[in-house]
């Protein structure tokens, strides 16, 4: 065999090989996943809810960075300029306000997730009647509680509706999707059984919480939640509504008051100090950190689950 043979010969294999590794990759969801439909995601739950409905197909980003507590985001121009360039924004109206300023640079790209979730509770609709200013809320009555996806049947709704979102971005993936979010539908309703079996019988049904977060999950499984601070943690009560709280607390029997792992305990700690119970760390799931007790929603919303039966007492 000839040099040129020879080396027409390699050229041609080369080809060859770079033509079947081609062809191995671009069918379904690898070439979906290579070519991008980017999701930018404002906060955790609903990356996680991306990432679990867009599967192969979609490349997730999350506005807050790991460990950040989302309620207080603040972009970056290059944050603001991904925006404008992914192929999907998936945002809550109202939770993030720096993010509500920037989300019109996605233009059409942007969804918000709250009309699926039914956002139909307020700050006043889980307080007691005649005692609003014992959680120092006076401020925020009737201001809508954003944090759906402690109720797991709401964040299934989302996924749902999120499926039918991206399939109008990418047709092709449309079945992908559906079949994606009916799969995490089962998995929360799973975790939906086993929040109601485990919640049913409680000694103690009034939760206090650090911030008023807890108000999706209260409603669904039959508790009350009242929040130290308001619907955002950087919401202070001030001293005389601290005592309330304390003397509510000690009413009711509460013997635990929650913490949580993106916000300061100082004032959660105050308040069990004084009321004289103990404290534990209740994770309403608006990011993942270190400190998290799982590796993802559904691992941690059944820490929350474990914390719950032993902190209220249930059966």
């Amino acid at each position: 065999m000839t040099t040129t043979t020879r080396v027409l010969a390699a050229a041609t294999a080369a080809a060859t090989a770079l033509l079947l590794a081609a062809c191995g990759s671009s069918g379904g969801d690898a070439a979906a996943a290579e070519d991008g439909v980017s999701v930018e995601a404002a906060f955790y739950p609903l990356q996680w809810a991306a990432e679990r409905v867009g599967g192969d197909r979609v490349d997730v980003s999350s506005l807050t960075p790991p460990g950040a507590e989302p309620h207080d985001l603040e972009l970056t121009p290059q944050d603001v300029a991904s925006l404008s360039e992914a192929d999907l924004v998936v945002y809550l109206e109202g939770f993030q306000p720096a993010l509500d300023d920037a989300v019109v640079e996605a233009g059409d790209a942007a969804w918000d997730a709250g009309d699926a979730a039914d956002l139909s509770l307020t700050a006043a609709a889980h307080e007691d009647e005649g005692e609003e200013e014992h959680a120092g809320h006076a401020d925020e009555e009737g201001a809508v509680d954003p944090h759906f996806w402690l109720d797991p049947t709401r964040l299934a709704d989302v996924g749902d509706a999120l499926a039918d979102r991206l399939a109008e971005v990418d047709p092709d993936g449309a079945d992908t999707y559906r079949d994606n979010a009916a799969a995490l539908r089962t998995d929360l309703e799973a975790l939906d059984a086993e929040m109601q079996q485990g919640l049913a019988q409680c000694a103690v049904t009034t939760l206090v919480t650090s911030h008023d977060a807890f108000g999706y999950l209260a409603d669904r499984y039959g508790l009350e939640v009242v929040g130290v601070s308001g619907l955002s943690p950087s919401t202070e009560p001030s001293p005389s509504q601290l005592a309330e709280i304390s003397t509510l607390v000690r009413e009711r029997g509460v013997t635990t008051v929650y913490t949580e792992t993106l916000v300061d305990p100082a004032v959660a700690e105050t308040v069990a100090e004084e009321a004289g119970v103990q404290t534990a760390v209740l994770d309403p799931i608006e990011g993942l950190s270190d400190e998290s007790a799982g590796d993802d929603y559904l691992a941690v919303m059944r820490a929350d689950l474990a914390t719950l039966q032993e902190g209220q007492g249930c059966a």
